[in-house]
């Protein structure tokens, strides 16, 4: 069994991580970290899991009776406690974080995107799980950096649910402001689009053009839906071919004929892919759980590589019939 310790255990994304390894089949959680809940049962603050788990929060770190560790903790904050611990050699992290993102000379983070960096993650240590809006604009695109055909602006509209605020809570995610509303926030100044461009650019080196990206807050509680568009003369059908040849191994990404929506991919590992071509224009659409492939299910996934177990273990979600 994978021994499994947890930093941060009181958010939205720790809950479905939780909610995910103790259904693990080759997992077991051996601590969940908490200041603020410590002594607290996990089910007082994730009251989803009532019958599904006895744990209690903490505030002691066992980091020696661990294979692996998660961070699901605020940005900045696993860097302090990396910096200011002795980690164990051998112990295998993933961190939820942006921290590490960013490939740099002084950390030896990979960037954890398996439909990229598959391989590379299978023989790391320490993984840095991509952010929720890059996964899912990520997925789009990648397909067309591999064929260098990304070579003008790409324009870019996707909305979040309001769990993508994070549990604690703020004027704009106050149920009476959210719900029945939307609005535009952090326009072209998204903290994900320098991973997003450091993504393509590992595929397509010439890329040098801009993601004009526009992020919208949505009146309902989960799921990223996105729209993209790129130019390019290349033909529909072709098109399809590339993008089903790249995700051809990948089990968690599908191309679908049909137009798609959000409910398809809410509460699971998915993400959908929709092509329409409009003259010289493609547009794709993509869509993700923001909690699940967005964050917790897809820093699940990393483990099973980390672990050289198959990848879907304990993945295996299915949507809402309606």
């Amino acid at each position: 069994m994978i021994k499994v310790g947890i930093i941060g255990g009181a958010g939205y994304t720790a809950g479905e991580l939780i909610r995910l390894l103790i259904n693990h089949p080759d997992a077991e959680i051996v601590f969940v970290h908490s200041n603020s809940q410590a002594g607290r049962k996990i089910t007082d603050v994730h009251e989803g899991l009532y019958g599904e788990t006895d744990l209690t929060f903490t505030d002691a770190l066992p980091l020696d009776s661990i294979d692996v560790l998660f961070f699901c903790t605020a940005h900045g904050d696993t860097r302090k406690f990396i910096d200011s611990h002795n980690i164990p050699e051998e112990l295998r992290i993933i961190d939820l974080s942006m921290d590490y993102r960013i490939k740099a000379d002084d950390h030896d983070f990979v960037y954890g995107l398996p439909e990229l960096n598959r391989r590379t993650i299978c023989h790391s240590k320490h993984v840095a799980n991509p952010g929720c809006f890059a996964t899912c604009i990520q997925l789009g695109l990648l397909p067309l950096a591999k064929h260098l055909l990304l070579n003008s602006d790409i324009s870019v509209n996707a909305i979040t649910g309001s769990t993508g605020a994070g549990v604690k809570p703020g004027a704009t995610s106050h149920f009476s402001w959210r719900n029945n509303n939307i609005s535009v926030y952090k326009a072209f100044a998204h903290q994900h689009v320098p991973e997003i461009k450091q993504s393509l650019r590992q595929l397509q080196n010439s890329f040098n053009a801009e993601i004009d990206f526009i992020p919208y807050r949505g009146d309902f509680p989960r799921g990223i839906f996105a729209t993209l568009v790129v130019k390019t003369q290349v033909a529909l059908e072709e098109l399809e071919r590339i993008y089903e040849e790249y995700y051809a191994k990948d089990s968690f990404v599908h191309i679908v004929k049909e137009n798609i929506d959000l409910k398809q991919v809410v509460n699971t590992n998915k993400c959908l892919i929709h092509l329409e071509k409009h003259g010289n224009k493609l547009l794709i659409i993509s869509c993700i759980d923001n909690l699940l492939k967005g964050a917790s299910g897809q820093a699940v996934h990393n483990m099973n590589l980390l672990f050289n177990l198959e990848e879907t273990v304990g993945l295996r979600l299915k949507p809402s019939a309606f």
